[in-house]
Order: C-alpha cells, then sequence, then structure tokens
C-alpha cells in the first residue's frame, strides 16, 4: 500500500507536464549539412551505443535527413523526410509517432550553429549533436543546462564517445 503513495516517475527522460520551449530564431538553412551526435539519453542498465550522425540536405519544404542515432542505448537508424514547422520543431514524416517520428524540437542552438540540442515534449528521447566529434566544454555546459531547465533528468545523459 505504501507504494501507491510514492511519486511516480514519467516515461522518458523528462517530465512532460513542464513546458518545453523551442527556439522562435531558429534558422533551418543553418542545419544542413553533417552532425555527429556527442550526447543522448538513456537508462542507467542499457547498453552503450557508438556516437551516430545525421545529414540534413535541403528537400522541398525540409530537409532529407540521413541519420544513424543512439536513443535511449539502441542504435537507430533514421532516414526520411524531416518537415520544418516555425520555431524549430520538426517532424519526421512517415515514422512511428510514438516513436522516432515524435515532434522533434530545437531547444538550443549556439549562436554559430555548431551545438544543436533536440528534444520531444513527451521527452520519449533527447540528444545532442555537433558539427564535430569533440564538444567544448562551455558549450556541453550550455547544453547540459538547458536540458536542465526543459525538465530533462540530466543523471540519465551520456556523453558519447
Amino acid at each position: 500500500m505504501l507504494a501507491a503513495c510514492a511519486p511516480v516517475s514519467p516515461p522518458g527522460f523528462r517530465d512532460p507536464i513542464l513546458g518545453l520551449h523551442s527556439i522562435a530564431a531558429f534558422e533551418p538553412s543553418r542545419i544542413a549539412g553533417h552532425w555527429t551526435q556527442v550526447a543522448t539519453f538513456a537508462a542507467p542498465n542499457a547498453p552503450d551505443c557508438t556516437p551516430g550522425s545525421a545529414v540534413f540536405t535541403p528537400a522541398g519544404d525540409g530537409f532529407a535527413v540521413t541519420a544513424r542515432l543512439c536513443l535511449g542505448g539502441r542504435t537507430q537508424p533514421i532516414s526520411g523526410q524531416l518537415a520544418i514547422a516555425p520555431a524549430g520543431r520538426m517532424q519526421l514524416s512517415g515514422a512511428d509517432p510514438a516513436g522516432i517520428g515524435q515532434p522533434w524540437w530545437v531547444i538550443w542552438v549556439d549562436s554559430d550553429y555548431r551545438t544543436l540540442v533536440i528534444g520531444t515534449p513527451s521527452g520519449g528521447f533527447g540528444f545532442i549533436l555537433n558539427r564535430t566529434a569533440t564538444l567544448p566544454q562551455d558549450r556541453l555546459i550550455a547544453a547540459r543546462d538547458i536540458l536542465d531547465w526543459s525538465g530533462y533528468d540530466t543523471s540519465r545523459l551520456r556523453l558519447l564517445n
């Protein structure tokens, strides 16, 4: 009976009751090109996976995306059309809406578009992409701070290297 009184942990990696904000001044054209995944969220007992990568190529009103990302301790191949909505919100067309097809929100990008933090309103996944495999400490701190402020459990953030 006492277990019923215990707080329930939300599914995923962030508390979905907390608000999530995307970048209103996001400039989609600036994400074109190759990115290396430098961090992801995973449960403590999830297996490790190698750093992933993503390539965004302008196509139509959005981007063609080809990626191999580590999400929740599993490598996830991704290929498809990424529709871009205002304010840094993206959606992978034709993908499972309960999985990788959830809305991708850009919750932080540095002013030079070298580091990109993507999260989901549900908190089902989140990750950090960088133009190079080495993420400088100042941008890592900024990314962690925005993830924490966005309700993510940063104790579950794993650096990939």
